[in-house]
């Protein structure tokens, strides 16, 4: 098979994290999100344990709860501020300000998707234990945002609701050994016209042989 280059770097060079051009109004279809995590359960595990697990939230009381969850760990910490540095502040000021309006307006996105692991890891864990339950679904979580990039889809990776984990789990029905991990607001894009995102040259972070 020989893929093709250009397009397929285009994917995963601008597959970012939408939030203020996710469309509100567009109803995004249960098979649609059934096709992309068809496709991120294709990705790498530890020790092959297939340990994902999905939960899909589209009922719009349910959408509105945990978005009222969410707020309660977003709003202090997002009017806190973010922390940055004098030539990265009008980047932070922009995250920002999106990351505010989503709070504020969560529940009116039509579908969420909540990314979970079988077990959680005990308290003072080993980080090679910790390290493979999250390696276990993160690489999952990125392959269904690829996926619903390339079929003119966006979503973000927000992780603020697990400060009310135990709320939104008596919320959705989810039992105690089922970890959340984030909340995946999902929708249509306004356009489909991402951009690469600045990055630092990978020269002046990457090592050889040694640091």
């Amino acid at each position: 098979m020989q893929f093709d280059l250009p397009m397929t770097d285009a994917l995963l060079s601008t597959t970012r994290a939408v939030r203020k051009r996710l469309d509100l109004d567009r109803a995004v279809p249960r098979e649609v999100i059934l096709e992309c995590l068809e496709l991120a359960v294709q990705a790498p595990t530890a020790s092959n344990s297939q340990t994902w697990r999905w939960l899909v939230v589209d009922d719009a009381d349910k959408r509105l709860a945990l978005a009222e969850l969410y707020r309660k760990g977003a709003l202090p910490y997002l009017n806190a501020g973010l922390k940055a540095s004098a030539e990265n502040a009008e980047q932070s000021e922009r995250v920002r300000d999106s990351a505010l309006w989503l709070a504020e307006n969560l529940e009116k996105v039509p579908v969420f998707v909540i990314p979970c692991v079988e077990g959680r890891p005990p308290e003072g864990a080993p980080p090679l234990l910790v390290a493979g339950m999250y390696g276990s679904i993160f690489p999952a979580v990125w392959s269904f945002q690829l996926a619903l990039r390339a079929r003119g889809l966006g979503s973000a990776l927000t992780t603020l609701h697990l400060l009310q984990e135990k709320d939104a789990a008596e919320l959705l029905g989810i039992p105690d050994h089922i970890m959340q991990v984030a909340l995946l607001p999902v929708g249509y894009t306004k356009g489909t016209d991402f951009k690469p995102a600045k990055r630092p040259p990978v020269s002046g972070i990457t090592h050889w042989n040694s640091w």
